[in-house]
């Protein structure tokens, strides 16, 4: 294969690269060229004290290193591909106690506990209160809108129904989902410097997030009732979680089911609204495949990365023990060899393989179903109370190393 024409030293996890735009050209231009492609990084300037990691690129290369944690371990050096430069190895390794980090035998135990929570009847039970929760969203965003009708999409809509489902799951108060869009907010958002979070002032916020659950769990414990944390840390028959257990799986849920279907919502947003024939067929017909391209198109989680067990070969490389692969899923989500005009946002697009949700394997997105829920009710919402709604400005991007996430977006209506 011929070298990829990539500029010198790039790197898909350089904050400034996310901050500005997802580099699909240079994706494009490893899948053509160098698939499994190893990206150099100074020591310690991802956290990591090595010399940088294996970018891959194809959908197929994605997906066997996801279903293969024999290989390619979470555990190791988590599934977090880039750090800030000056967090301390000892806080790398405290992330391990997040069910993200695990792996077999211990991640299924913690998985077979928690997924109790993410049924089918579970979710199914929390559609009504979630339709008349974003109908709610909808409305108070028109009715805190400017005297122009412009509003922020970001923090107005798509932020609101996310935290409102992860507090109808586990039984937070409505009052305190302000406390657990902060807290999350403050955990991933070092790399931006609008926001002046230090690693510091993140991990004291996901030590207060914890606390948090650890008192509702604590609380259960001593008396039962019919929600998922009595489920999850009172089974008395099948196991369950000790309170540790609960706090660290409300910190994954906080972000995992918080900021990226926000970012989905807001990506999704925009997308339609640049794309006004989409909308259109969106406000006529509702496809039900919406959800799904929506989160192939915005791909929110960008990047994780796995640590491999042993040499081993993939796509054409010689992966050595200890290295750290990245695997980029954003890349995964347009590549032709599996999507068909991937640089076309189609909402009616059937068959969509994407791995917005995880490539498969043990850590498949759990909250799947719930995600697309949100993202089906909250669209309906929209179309229902604001159909006319249009920009009214570029999308405000967070700097980070691995989300692609949107920090403001102006909307305007009437």
């Amino acid at each position: 294969m011929p070298c990829p024409a990539l500029p010198d030293g790039f790197d898909f996890t350089d904050p400034d690269v996310l901050h500005q735009r997802v580099p699909l050209p240079e994706f494009a231009e490893l899948r053509r060229a160098e698939p499994v492609h190893w990206v150099p990084q100074q020591p310690g300037v991802a956290g990591f004290e090595d010399d940088g990691y294996w970018a891959v690129t194809r959908h197929s290369d994605v997906k066997y290193v996801s279903t293969h944690p024999e290989l390619f371990s979470s555990f190791l050096n988590t599934a977090v591909i880039r750090f800030n430069e000056h967090i301390q190895r000892e806080q790398i390794e405290v992330q391990r106690l997040i069910m993200l980090n695990m792996d077999p035998p211990e991640h299924t135990r913690v998985r077979q506990i928690v997924q109790r929570g993410f049924t089918p009847r579970a979710i199914r039970s929390l559609e009504d209160a979630l339709r008349a929760r974003a109908a709610s969203i909808v409305a108070n965003a028109l009715a805190g809108a400017a005297p122009d009708g412009t509003f922020d999409f970001v923090t107005q809509v798509a932020c609101e129904l996310p935290l409102q489902a992860i507090a109808e799951l586990i039984g937070v108060p409505q009052e305190d989902r302000v406390k657990i869009f902060d807290w999350s907010n403050k955990m991933v958002a070092y790399d931006d410097p609008e926001y002046a979070i230090t690693e510091e002032i993140g991990a004291e916020s996901a030590t207060e997030l914890i606390s948090y659950a650890m008192n509702m769990a604590a609380d259960r414990k001593q008396c039962p009732a019919k929600d998922i944390v009595s489920t999850l840390v009172a089974a008395e028959d099948q196991g369950n979680l000790a309170s540790d257990e609960f706090g660290f799986f409300v910190l994954l849920l906080a972000v995992a089911g918080n900021e990226t279907t926000r970012n989905a919502i807001t990506h999704g947003m925009h997308a339609l609204l640049t794309h006004p024939d989409q909308w259109d067929l969106y406000k006529s017909r509702r496809p039900r495949t919406t959800a799904e391209e929506i989160v192939r198109w915005a791909t929110p989680v960008v990047a994780f990365q796995r640590t491999a067990t042993q040499d081993t070969d993939l796509g054409g490389q010689r992966i050595r023990k200890g290295d750290r692969v990245g695997i980029f899923y954003s890349s995964a989500n347009h590549d032709p060899e599996v999507f068909e005009r991937p640089e076309v946002f189609d909402i009616t697009r059937d068959p969509n393989p994407h791995l917005g949700f995880g490539g498969g394997g043990p850590h498949f997105c759990l909250g799947k179903s719930l995600a697309t829920l949100e993202i089906d009710l909250i669209f309906n919402a929209i179309a229902d109370a604001m159909p006319d709604l249009r920009l009214a400005g570029d999308p405000r991007r967070l700097r980070s190393a691995w989300l692609n996430g949107v920090k403001e977006l102006r909307v305007a209506h009437g």
